[in-house]
Protein backbone atom coordinates (compact mmCIF):
# COMPACT_ATOMS: atom_id res chain seq x y z
CA UNK A 1 0.00 0.00 0.00
CA UNK A 2 1.54 3.27 -1.39
CA UNK A 3 0.40 5.53 1.37
CA UNK A 4 1.68 9.35 1.08
CA UNK A 5 0.12 10.70 4.13
CA UNK A 6 -2.20 10.11 6.73
CA UNK A 7 -5.38 12.21 7.55
CA UNK A 8 -6.49 12.10 11.06
CA UNK A 9 -9.89 13.11 12.67
CA UNK A 10 -9.33 13.46 16.42
CA UNK A 11 -12.42 14.27 19.03
CA UNK A 12 -13.58 13.90 22.05
CA UNK A 13 -14.71 10.78 21.76
CA UNK A 14 -13.12 9.51 18.82
CA UNK A 15 -10.32 9.09 16.59
CA UNK A 16 -10.75 7.93 12.72
CA UNK A 17 -7.82 8.00 10.34
CA UNK A 18 -7.36 7.43 6.52
CA UNK A 19 -4.64 6.35 4.31
CA UNK A 20 -4.31 8.43 1.98
CA UNK A 21 -2.81 8.74 -1.67
CA UNK A 22 -3.04 12.05 -3.28
CA UNK A 23 -7.05 12.85 -2.43
CA UNK A 24 -8.25 8.98 -2.77
CA UNK A 25 -8.56 6.90 0.60
CA UNK A 26 -6.57 3.54 0.72
CA UNK A 27 -7.81 2.62 4.31
CA UNK A 28 -9.59 3.41 7.20
CA UNK A 29 -9.53 2.97 10.70
CA UNK A 30 -11.29 3.90 13.61
CA UNK A 31 -11.34 3.75 17.90
CA UNK A 32 -12.58 5.44 20.91
CA UNK A 33 -9.37 6.71 22.05
CA UNK A 34 -10.85 10.43 22.13
CA UNK A 35 -9.14 13.17 23.41
CA UNK A 36 -11.40 12.46 26.61
CA UNK A 37 -9.73 9.05 27.11
CA UNK A 38 -5.91 10.30 25.88
CA UNK A 39 -3.95 11.52 28.32
CA UNK A 40 -0.42 13.27 28.28
CA UNK A 41 1.91 11.12 26.38
CA UNK A 42 -0.74 8.51 24.81
CA UNK A 43 -2.11 10.65 22.16
CA UNK A 44 1.09 9.03 20.25
CA UNK A 45 0.62 5.67 21.22
CA UNK A 46 -2.99 5.80 20.48
CA UNK A 47 -2.44 7.12 16.67
CA UNK A 48 0.44 4.68 16.18
CA UNK A 49 -1.78 1.79 17.29
CA UNK A 50 -4.07 2.57 14.86
CA UNK A 51 -2.13 3.39 12.10
CA UNK A 52 1.30 1.59 12.34
CA UNK A 53 0.71 -1.08 9.81
CA UNK A 54 0.15 1.88 7.67
CA UNK A 55 3.77 3.49 7.84
CA UNK A 56 5.97 3.34 5.11
CA UNK A 57 9.60 2.78 5.21
CA UNK A 58 10.22 6.57 5.26
CA UNK A 59 8.49 9.34 7.69
CA UNK A 60 4.90 9.92 6.60
CA UNK A 61 3.01 13.61 7.22
CA UNK A 62 0.59 13.17 9.41
CA UNK A 63 -2.54 16.06 9.35
CA UNK A 64 -4.92 16.01 12.00
CA UNK A 65 -7.64 18.42 13.20
CA UNK A 66 -10.48 18.53 15.79
CA UNK A 67 -9.54 18.37 19.89
CA UNK A 68 -5.70 16.77 19.32
CA UNK A 69 -5.22 20.42 19.27
CA UNK A 70 -6.76 21.85 22.12
CA UNK A 71 -4.88 22.61 25.47
CA UNK A 72 -5.58 19.15 26.66
CA UNK A 73 -4.62 17.27 23.22
CA UNK A 74 -1.56 16.71 22.01
CA UNK A 75 -0.28 19.71 21.49
CA UNK A 76 -1.96 23.44 22.37
CA UNK A 77 -2.47 24.47 18.36
CA UNK A 78 -3.47 28.20 18.74
CA UNK A 79 -6.80 29.39 17.76
CA UNK A 80 -6.88 32.09 14.92
CA UNK A 81 -9.24 35.29 15.26
CA UNK A 82 -12.06 35.31 12.95
CA UNK A 83 -12.70 37.01 10.49
CA UNK A 84 -10.70 34.36 9.28
CA UNK A 85 -9.85 31.87 6.35
CA UNK A 86 -10.87 28.71 7.74
CA UNK A 87 -7.34 27.36 7.88
CA UNK A 88 -5.30 30.55 7.62
CA UNK A 89 -1.97 29.16 9.33
CA UNK A 90 0.29 26.53 8.61
CA UNK A 91 -0.68 23.87 10.83
CA UNK A 92 1.15 23.69 13.94
CA UNK A 93 4.22 20.99 14.23
CA UNK A 94 3.97 18.54 16.78
CA UNK A 95 8.14 18.10 18.33
CA UNK A 96 9.42 15.10 18.78
CA UNK A 97 7.07 12.46 17.42
CA UNK A 98 8.43 8.95 16.59
CA UNK A 99 10.80 9.22 13.33
CA UNK A 100 8.00 7.45 11.15
CA UNK A 101 6.20 10.38 11.65
CA UNK A 102 5.52 14.12 10.77
CA UNK A 103 2.75 15.02 12.68
CA UNK A 104 0.70 18.84 12.20
CA UNK A 105 -2.17 19.77 14.02
CA UNK A 106 -4.67 22.13 12.73
CA UNK A 107 -5.48 24.86 14.46
CA UNK A 108 -9.19 26.11 15.32
CA UNK A 109 -11.20 29.46 15.32
CA UNK A 110 -12.03 31.65 17.98
CA UNK A 111 -14.39 34.73 18.27
CA UNK A 112 -13.67 37.70 21.07
CA UNK A 113 -17.55 38.86 21.13
CA UNK A 114 -19.51 36.68 21.75
CA UNK A 115 -16.98 34.88 22.99
CA UNK A 116 -17.05 30.91 21.30
CA UNK A 117 -14.02 28.98 19.61
CA UNK A 118 -14.15 26.02 17.01
CA UNK A 119 -12.05 23.23 16.65
CA UNK A 120 -12.37 20.61 13.66
CA UNK A 121 -15.39 22.12 11.56
CA UNK A 122 -13.24 24.91 10.25
CA UNK A 123 -11.35 22.28 8.73
CA UNK A 124 -14.95 21.24 6.98
CA UNK A 125 -15.79 24.45 6.36
CA UNK A 126 -12.33 24.79 4.17
CA UNK A 127 -12.83 21.92 2.47
CA UNK A 128 -16.66 22.29 1.39
CA UNK A 129 -15.30 25.97 0.19
CA UNK A 130 -12.46 24.30 -2.01
CA UNK A 131 -15.31 22.92 -3.92
CA UNK A 132 -17.80 25.80 -4.13
CA UNK A 133 -15.47 28.70 -5.64
CA UNK A 134 -16.78 32.40 -4.10
CA UNK A 135 -19.68 30.55 -2.09
CA UNK A 136 -20.91 33.52 0.48
CA UNK A 137 -23.82 32.15 2.90
CA UNK A 138 -24.12 30.35 6.16
CA UNK A 139 -23.05 27.15 6.78
CA UNK A 140 -24.15 24.87 9.46
CA UNK A 141 -22.29 22.13 11.36
CA UNK A 142 -24.93 20.34 13.29
CA UNK A 143 -23.47 17.79 16.20
CA UNK A 144 -22.97 17.58 20.08
CA UNK A 145 -22.21 21.38 19.39
CA UNK A 146 -23.85 22.53 16.52
CA UNK A 147 -21.86 25.75 14.73
CA UNK A 148 -23.53 28.13 12.60
CA UNK A 149 -20.55 30.14 10.46
CA UNK A 150 -21.14 33.21 8.60
CA UNK A 151 -19.31 32.80 5.25
CA UNK A 152 -18.41 35.88 2.70
CA UNK A 153 -15.30 36.44 0.46
CA UNK A 154 -13.77 33.15 1.84
CA UNK A 155 -13.73 33.76 5.39
CA UNK A 156 -15.72 32.77 8.27
CA UNK A 157 -17.07 35.98 9.54
CA UNK A 158 -18.66 34.86 12.46
CA UNK A 159 -20.04 31.93 14.27
CA UNK A 160 -22.26 30.67 16.92
CA UNK A 161 -22.46 27.00 18.90
CA UNK A 162 -25.85 25.67 20.14
CA UNK A 163 -24.93 22.70 22.32
CA UNK A 164 -28.15 21.48 20.96
CA UNK A 165 -26.83 17.87 20.53
CA UNK A 166 -25.13 17.59 23.97
CA UNK A 167 -28.28 18.78 25.69
CA UNK A 168 -30.30 16.14 23.53
CA UNK A 169 -28.12 13.38 25.07
CA UNK A 170 -27.93 14.68 28.11
CA UNK A 171 -32.17 14.83 28.16
CA UNK A 172 -32.59 11.71 26.42
CA UNK A 173 -30.34 9.99 29.08
CA UNK A 174 -30.02 11.53 32.59
CA UNK A 175 -33.31 12.85 33.29
CA UNK A 176 -36.54 11.93 33.37
CA UNK A 177 -37.38 11.62 30.44
CA UNK A 178 -35.04 8.65 29.50
CA UNK A 179 -37.98 6.83 30.64
CA UNK A 180 -40.35 7.72 27.96
CA UNK A 181 -37.61 7.26 24.68
CA UNK A 182 -36.43 5.23 22.89
CA UNK A 183 -34.19 4.50 19.65
CA UNK A 184 -37.47 5.17 17.37
CA UNK A 185 -38.73 8.01 14.83
CA UNK A 186 -41.58 9.94 13.36
CA UNK A 187 -41.09 12.25 10.95
CA UNK A 188 -44.58 14.15 11.49
CA UNK A 189 -44.23 14.42 15.41
CA UNK A 190 -40.87 16.02 14.50
CA UNK A 191 -41.87 18.47 12.41
CA UNK A 192 -44.48 19.42 14.41
CA UNK A 193 -42.49 20.06 17.45
CA UNK A 194 -39.45 22.25 15.47
CA UNK A 195 -42.74 24.28 13.97
CA UNK A 196 -44.05 24.92 18.18
CA UNK A 197 -40.88 25.26 18.67
CA UNK A 198 -40.26 27.98 16.20
CA UNK A 199 -43.34 30.31 17.38
CA UNK A 200 -42.83 29.44 20.89
CA UNK A 201 -39.20 28.80 21.90
CA UNK A 202 -40.61 30.26 25.34
CA UNK A 203 -42.04 27.03 25.86
CA UNK A 204 -39.20 24.50 25.48
CA UNK A 205 -39.04 23.57 29.19
CA UNK A 206 -42.34 23.11 29.74
CA UNK A 207 -42.95 20.99 25.86
CA UNK A 208 -40.54 19.21 27.53
CA UNK A 209 -41.91 17.96 30.42
CA UNK A 210 -45.03 17.02 28.33
CA UNK A 211 -43.20 14.43 27.10
CA UNK A 212 -42.73 12.69 30.39
CA UNK A 213 -46.76 12.99 31.00
CA UNK A 214 -47.67 12.21 27.53
CA UNK A 215 -46.17 9.17 28.57
CA UNK A 216 -47.51 8.62 31.60
CA UNK A 217 -51.17 9.56 31.15
CA UNK A 218 -51.60 8.67 27.39
CA UNK A 219 -48.95 6.08 27.22
CA UNK A 220 -47.46 8.04 23.98
CA UNK A 221 -45.18 6.22 21.91
CA UNK A 222 -41.62 6.28 23.06
CA UNK A 223 -40.76 6.67 19.26
CA UNK A 224 -42.46 9.56 19.15
CA UNK A 225 -41.07 11.04 21.99
CA UNK A 226 -38.11 10.84 20.81
CA UNK A 227 -38.57 13.03 17.72
CA UNK A 228 -40.45 15.63 19.82
CA UNK A 229 -37.47 16.07 21.53
CA UNK A 230 -34.94 16.01 18.94
CA UNK A 231 -37.95 18.53 17.08
CA UNK A 232 -37.75 20.73 20.41
CA UNK A 233 -34.33 21.53 21.06
CA UNK A 234 -33.50 22.30 16.47
CA UNK A 235 -36.84 24.45 16.88
CA UNK A 236 -35.66 26.19 19.78
CA UNK A 237 -31.79 26.54 18.24
CA UNK A 238 -33.53 27.54 14.60
CA UNK A 239 -35.71 30.10 16.95
CA UNK A 240 -32.24 31.50 18.51
CA UNK A 241 -30.47 31.41 15.02
CA UNK A 242 -32.61 33.05 12.95
CA UNK A 243 -30.44 35.69 11.99
CA UNK A 244 -27.89 33.32 10.25
CA UNK A 245 -30.49 31.45 8.49
CA UNK A 246 -33.24 33.42 7.49
CA UNK A 247 -32.88 34.77 3.41
CA UNK A 248 -29.07 33.20 3.37
CA UNK A 249 -27.49 30.23 1.41
CA UNK A 250 -27.25 28.06 3.37
CA UNK A 251 -25.00 24.86 3.39
CA UNK A 252 -25.74 21.80 6.10
CA UNK A 253 -21.98 19.53 6.43
CA UNK A 254 -22.95 16.75 8.75
CA UNK A 255 -23.57 12.78 9.28
CA UNK A 256 -26.83 11.70 7.27
CA UNK A 257 -29.35 11.67 9.99
CA UNK A 258 -28.20 15.13 11.38
CA UNK A 259 -28.27 16.48 8.31
CA UNK A 260 -31.65 15.15 7.26
CA UNK A 261 -33.10 16.58 10.50
CA UNK A 262 -32.03 20.01 10.21
CA UNK A 263 -32.98 20.09 6.63
CA UNK A 264 -36.03 18.93 7.07
CA UNK A 265 -36.29 21.85 9.65
CA UNK A 266 -35.08 24.44 7.63
CA UNK A 267 -37.35 23.10 4.57
CA UNK A 268 -40.32 23.43 6.61
CA UNK A 269 -39.27 27.16 6.80
CA UNK A 270 -38.90 27.57 3.43
CA UNK A 271 -35.00 27.90 3.38
CA UNK A 272 -33.28 26.80 0.43
CA UNK A 273 -30.43 23.89 1.51
CA UNK A 274 -27.33 22.51 0.13
CA UNK A 275 -25.93 19.40 2.15
CA UNK A 276 -22.84 17.83 2.17
CA UNK A 277 -21.02 14.97 3.81
CA UNK A 278 -19.45 15.81 6.89
CA UNK A 279 -15.85 12.82 6.26
CA UNK A 280 -15.77 14.03 2.58
CA UNK A 281 -15.63 17.65 3.75
CA UNK A 282 -13.15 16.64 6.42
CA UNK A 283 -10.70 14.91 4.11
CA UNK A 284 -10.78 17.91 1.49
CA UNK A 285 -9.88 20.50 4.41
CA UNK A 286 -7.01 18.31 5.65
CA UNK A 287 -5.69 17.67 2.29
CA UNK A 288 -5.82 21.30 2.24
CA UNK A 289 -3.98 21.57 5.35
CA UNK A 290 -1.27 19.48 3.73
CA UNK A 291 -0.82 21.41 1.02
CA UNK A 292 0.04 24.45 3.50
CA UNK A 293 2.41 22.09 5.18
CA UNK A 294 4.07 20.87 1.56
CA UNK A 295 4.52 24.77 1.03
CA UNK A 296 6.32 26.20 3.79
CA UNK A 297 8.98 23.15 4.12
Amino acid sequence: MNVEWIAVDWGTSHLRAWAMQGDSVLAQAASSDGMSRTTGGGFQAALLALIEDWLPGQPVDVIACGMVGARQGWVEAPYSAVPSEPIPVVPFRVPNTDPRIRAFVVPGLKQTSPPDVMRGEETQIAGFLSTHQNWDGVICLPGTHTKWAQISAGEVVSFRTFMTGELFDLLRGQSVLQHSIDEGWDDVNFTEAVADMLSKPEQLAARLFGLRAADLLHGQSKSVARARLSGFLIGAELAASRPYWLGQQLAIIGSESLTKAYATALQQQGAMVETADATIATLAGLSQARTLTRQTA
